[in-house]
């Protein structure tokens, strides 16, 4: 059983379930059931695979929530792309964000392919 809380991975997630939230907040109520909840749905769910995946036995399980987990942060990604063209979000709360979600990425990429390897 692995600690979650040691990884990295969960920690870039967990930050960018904060600031999905912290951006969401501000967008209008009609897409409180529509932008709001897939992006606030998305973010959780990285760090939630992170953690169902680190209290499974095999590293094949593990790989597998570490690769769904990299789908939802792809998702979010795009999520926030959308928001951004919709004018939902500013271009300084798009790139605090993004940052965060494009580096939740590569860290999830690369654990991924270590588990693979």
């Amino acid at each position: 059983m692995r600690d979650y809380k040691k990884l990295r991975a969960f920690e870039l997630a967990d930050q960018l379930v904060m600031e999905v939230y912290r951006v969401t907040r501000e967008f209008p109520s009609d897409e409180r059931f529509g932008l709001t909840s897939q992006l606030r749905r998305a973010s959780l769910s990285i760090a939630s695979n992170i953690v169902e995946g680190c209290s499974r036995d095999s590293q094949s399980d593990f790989a597998r929530f570490v690769e769904i987990a990299f789908g939802s942060a792809r998702e979010v990604e795009y999520q926030l792309s959308v928001a951004n063209r919709l004018d939902l979000v500013t271009r300084e709360q798009l790139k605090s964000v993004l940052e965060v979600a494009t580096e939740t990425c590569k860290v999830l990429n690369g654990l991924l392919r270590s588990l693979r390897s």
